[in-house]
């Protein structure tokens, strides 16, 4: 038994160790728990109190205020307001303890116990929510926390961070201490964003009841007290299925709330959402928000897309626009100085700076109702360009890859697009012949656009667009050459690379947004390099012939003025003609994109629908001569300069007719011609310039016959030469046969291309036979007059 005993007593003795080892491990975890529970205290205070240190000055003023964003022009110099310019302002006493009820039900129950202008109930709650998504994805804001929100911080996405929050509870605190509950409530009551424009519930029930707050129904007062949480989607004009929603919601919660009774939610709830409200008002107050209305569209849209809310967030925003130059714009449009067909012609133009892409000023339309944020046609991108796209799909991509010089010889003869029995027309019918790059651009001929084209490829020339902003599909096909779909907005963008040497600025409405906690953010960009120099020049160089001679741009030209520009005219399609033949010999829509080195203008004619009328008489000349009295305006007392030959671009003069025959000194049957350096022939005589200026914009320059009076009726053979472009039909049938029959010759086309036709130097064109010191012609006469079968086919210009 002793030894029982004495074995025993080890064991007893181990098994009390071993218990007080684990007594001493589970004291060791809960001290460990707690120094990691005080330090994780201690920082949040600690981080909480480095964030807030930062926070923004927060006064009465600014809870008071209303919380609309501010436009200025890039001089500091205020333009106006987003909000309506009237505001009624509802004092405390004049809130109807229903709408109080109902909103603190809605957004906030619990806040008239908050003592620190934070609820820690639903700040769990969030935190919880944002552990799971990995971000902050929800928030637990009190009503004092969302007026801080709205009166100095922004909305913007990238913001919802630990600092803004952190910051966002100091200053809620700060509120609390320093105003009343009801003084809380009122400025929120009188900042939130009701739609269209619209500040405060006060303005609010004026807008859509016609009454004051205190004359609104239980259903009524519930609407506005819920419209808050977004503005847009429970606007009852709009959304009534989805206001009647939003408005049920305050309803349930105020009757939770103990706010109302079952019998007034039961009536309440079955009241119409329509009950009470006005016809929706549409009218502009202000003669400035009516002129810059597409302006404004525009902005509003650029500051969306960057994360902002222009209407919560009370932003400074600085806009490009250049007031006299929006308001002279507007004025040509609809003051008559002008001329158009008739009242409902249409118009979209866009001027862009070439040098920063700073849009400076658009006009969406003229003799429009005045309506806030109406249709803007300039930014319109479903209608045919006509023949302005050749610039920029054709003949740049030409010089850009396949270093074409500007006697590069086409040949302008009978067509047909690969893979299809579609044959390619011009206005006239017939086919020139031979003739080089620069005169069928200058004429707007089509089969040789469309050649081109081909030879450069579909896929590769989208490219070459799209780094210009302007958007064709690489599988489309080869009719897209004489005509694609883009805005005046994107091709005064694409023709200002054009006029900047080749650099692409983005064509932008906002060049700096500072936000109310002292954030500024700029948005001018260094541009980027589109086509190398030599494109930009050689192309300008071409499109000065537009104006001149007998060119299709001579409505737009502006003496002594160094300019360049194309064209572009679109015609009906068959199917239009059935129903209204007599806009036979009209065209349906009219283009005319033209640059110098300070301004691009894109500007489209036309109407908006088939039975408003067609662009006849001096209405096939507007966009040309809006063109002229705007640039006139724009460029009065500005440096007329014309652009710097760079070293990449060498001169020739060439017999007419042929690619690359250098003529002798004093030879009367040749042209000067472009090269890409590296790529021209080797001049035997010796008279070669390599800096050559090979259309000159001088009133000399014109002989005498050519010169027509831009501000009136062109005679009807200039009016019939001036419809260059795309028929008014679609290329959808072409676009899948001709894509694949000529994919596969392309490649071996391109390669030969240059040796194969630079060899036909007997053939010499008329139209070319002009000396260096009489500009090239530039009539740009060209024009698909689409036989039955093709307009049949054709659609995707057929935009009614």
């Amino acid at each position: 038994m002793t030894d029982n005993q004495n074995q025993s007593r080890p064991s007893r003795v181990s098994r009390l160790r071993s218990k007080g080892k684990k007594k001493n491990i589970f004291l060791r975890i809960i001290k460990w728990i707690f120094i990691t529970f005080l330090i994780v205290i201690v920082g949040g205070i600690g981080l909480f109190a480095y964030y807030a240190k930062d926070a923004p000055s927060i006064s009465q003023a600014q809870l008071q205020s209303g919380g609309t964003s501010s436009l200025y022009t890039n001089n500091g110099k205020f333009l106006l307001s987003l909000g309506s310019s009237k505001r009624t302002y509802v004092k405390n006493n004049k809130i109807p303890t229903t709408l109080k009820n109902a909103v603190v039900s809605v957004e906030d129950r619990r806040f008239y116990k908050e003592g620190i202008g934070l609820d820690p109930i639903r700040i769990i709650g969030s935190v919880l929510v944002n552990a799971k998504s990995g971000g902050v994805a929800a928030g637990g804001s009190t009503i004092t926390q969302q007026l801080v929100k709205l009166s100095v911080f922004s909305t913007d996405a990238s913001q919802r961070t630990l600092k803004r929050k952190a910051q966002e509870a100091w200053l809620s605190m700060k509120v609390e201490r320093e105003f009343s509950k009801n003084q809380i409530l009122e400025f929120y009551i009188n900042k939130v964003y009701m739609n269209y424009g619209i500040y405060g519930m006060g303005t609010a029930a004026e807008f859509y009841y016609g009454k004051s707050l205190d004359d609104l129904s239980l259903p009524q007062l519930a609407l506005l007290a819920g419209m808050p949480n977004a503005p847009v989607a429970y606007d009852p004009y709009v959304y009534p299925a989805k206001a009647k929603y939003r408005r049920d919601i305050v309803l349930k919660s105020m009757l939770t709330n103990h706010k109302i009774t079952k019998a007034q939610y039961k009536k309440a709830v079955n009241t119409p959402i329509t009950e009470g409200l006005q016809p929706k008002k549409t009218t502009v107050d202000s003669t400035l928000r009516k002129v810059d209305d597409p302006y404004i569209k525009e902005v509003i849209s650029e500051v969306k897309s960057k994360g902002f809310n222009p209407y919560n967030d009370n932003l400074k925003i600085t806009v490009n626009i250049d007031q006299d130059a929006q308001n002279k714009l507007y004025e040509l449009a609809n003051d008559g100085e002008v001329p158009f067909t008739n009242d409902k012609m249409q118009v979209g133009a866009t001027i862009v700076n070439p040098k920063n892409g700073h849009v400076i000023a658009i006009l969406g339309g003229r003799k429009l109702p005045s309506v806030q944020l109406g249709l803007n046609r300039a930014v319109q991108t479903g209608r045919s360009t006509g023949s302005t796209i050749k610039p920029v799909l054709d003949y740049g991509p030409a010089i850009e890859y396949l270093y074409w010089p500007t006697s590069y010889i086409l040949n302008d003869s009978k067509y047909i697009y690969p893979g299809t029995n579609i044959q390619l027309y011009d206005w006239d019918n017939t086919y020139k012949g031979k003739m080089s790059m620069r005169q069928a651009l200058v004429e707007s001929r089509n089969v040789p656009a469309v050649q081109t084209l081909a030879k450069v490829g579909v896929s590769r020339a989208s490219l070459f667009a799209k780094k210009m902003g302007v958007n064709v599909p690489s599988d489309s096909g080869l009719s897209v050459g004489i005509g694609a779909n883009a805005s005046s907005l994107q091709m005064a963008g694409a023709y200002s690379a054009f006029a900047n040497n080749g650099v692409y600025h983005k064509p932008q409405f906002v060049s700096k947004i500072e936000t109310p906690d002292g954030i500024t953010r700029k948005y001018d960009s260094e541009g980027t390099r589109v086509m190398k120099d030599y494109t930009a020049y050689m192309m300008t160089d071409m499109l000065k012939g537009v104006f001149t001679g007998k060119g299709s741009g001579t409505a737009a030209r502006i003496d002594n003025l160094y300019e360049a520009g194309k064209t572009g005219t679109v015609k009906y399609s068959e199917d239009d003609l059935v129903k209204y033949p007599q806009y036979a010999n009209s065209p349906k829509d009219a283009w005319f994109v033209g640059y110098t080195k300070l301004y691009s203008m894109g500007i489209w004619t036309g109407y908006d629908n088939l039975k408003d009328g067609t662009p006849s008489g001096v209405g096939e000349n507007s966009a040309q001569l809006l063109y002229k009295k705007m640039m006139q305006y724009l460029m009065e007392n500005k440096p007329n300069e014309d652009w710097s030959q760079p070293s990449s671009v060498v001169g020739r003069k060439i017999v007419n007719g042929t690619e690359n025959d250098v003529a002798r000194s004093g030879a009367s049957n040749a042209t000067w011609q472009l090269f890409v350096k590296g790529h021209a022939p080797i001049d035997p005589y010796g008279n070669s310039d390599e800096k050559v200026t090979t259309v000159k914009r001088r009133d000399e320059d014109y002989d005498d016959d050519t010169k027509v009076d831009n501000d009136e009726k062109i005679s009807s053979s200039r009016k019939d030469k001036d419809e260059d472009d795309t028929s008014s039909t679609s290329k959808s049938s072409i676009s899948e046969k001709e894509s694949s029959a000529s994919s596969s010759k392309q490649t071996a086309t391109q390669s030969s291309t240059q040796n194969n036709e630079t060899t036909n130097t007997n053939s010499q064109s008329k139209a070319e036979s002009v000396s260096q010191s009489t500009p090239p012609s530039s009539s740009e006469t060209s024009q698909t007059n689409a036989q039955p079968k093709a307009t049949t086919d054709n659609k995707d210009t057929n935009l009614n």
